[in-house]
């Protein structure tokens, strides 16, 4: 099987040479910050790609031919790829689960650490040469909640009791970590951090509703996908101070549009999808990609 790596980025080149061993087969490199020009041309005459942020909706999945195999660096391949036109095209889509578990649960926790003891507002207010001290939450002994027991969630819940944290956690199916009902862990917690796959099952699911029934002054963080989250109504809970504050690593169009109300709520701490990038992780993860593209060429 032939293989090009679609998208690379001059972040990622460096880490992906250190990963290639001598006995790996070729894999062109085509080096592209956005979408590439003329996929199809590009492709032509390779029957697999590793791709990282290139579309492929219905109409360029049949204009690939040659194409049957996509490895898609990440777990979320439905944001740049339309599955169910490459099942149909019979193309199959791989993706790279576990790479990163670690280094994000690092990030939401990082999130929460930043968003009880108010870090960027007041790194954003020392800056404008204004002199404030803001009261910040200790989190020894308070709940931590997580919604979505995967390879993450259990991390963060290992971290979460490293720093003396109650744990509470919630999740779609039974798992190792003893687990709660949802309604108790939105009302109990004091940190709560979605950590749930983003599907049909999930899009949406911590709708106005639940988000009310969370303990007033809660911490949010969500370090998932935004749309498992109805945002207008977590917009009105962050003005209400019902929400004390949300730390966010994602949102439903990225980068946001300047409309988007979070970018101008005090109460908000955000950052730009990052919570993966690690080079460990995406050391981690381009090596797997290697191993897919040769284990399918068997």
């Amino acid at each position: 099987m032939s293989a090009i790596f679609m998208d690379c980025t001059d972040d990622m080149i460096g880490l992906w040479e250190q990963i290639r061993r001598s006995d790996d087969p070729a894999v062109p490199v085509n080096m592209s910050p956005g979408q590439p020009q003329d996929v199809p041309a590009l492709i032509a005459g390779y029957s697999a790609a590793i791709i990282d942020h290139t579309y492929f909706d219905a109409g360029l999945l049949e204009r690939c031919s040659a194409l049957r195999h996509l490895v898609f660096l990440g777990t979320g391949a439905s944001s740049f790829i339309d599955v169910d036109a490459a099942a149909r095209l019979g193309k199959q889509v791989h993706t790279i689960k576990g790479y990163g578990d670690t280094t994000v649960a690092e990030h939401t926790l990082a999130l929460a650490l930043a968003a009880a003891r108010e870090v960027a507002r007041m790194d954003r207010e020392v800056r404008a040469g204004q002199w404030r001290q803001i009261a910040g939450l200790q989190l020894l002994g308070k709940t931590l909640g997580i919604v979505g027991v995967g390879g993450i969630g259990k991390e963060l819940a290992r971290l979460g009791q490293g720093i003396g944290m109650n744990v509470l956690a919630w999740n779609r199916s039974p798992g190792a970590l003893r687990t709660v009902p949802v309604e108790e862990v939105l009302e109990r917690s004091d940190i709560l951090c979605v950590c749930l796959a983003l599907n049909e099952g999930t899009r949406g699911f911590l709708d106005g509703e639940k988000l009310r029934r969370t303990k007033p002054g809660v911490i949010f963080v969500n370090t998932s996908r935004a749309d498992i989250v109805d945002n207008a109504a977590l917009v009105e809970l962050l003005r209400s101070g019902h929400v004390r504050h949300a730390a966010m690593d994602v949102f439903s169009r990225e980068p946001p549009d300047p409309s988007d109300p979070f970018l101008t709520m005090e109460n908000v701490t955000l950052t730009a999808h990052a919570g993966f990038m690690t080079p460990e992780a995406t050391m981690t993860m381009l090596r797997r990609a290697m191993d897919l593209v040769i284990e399918h060429d068997r």
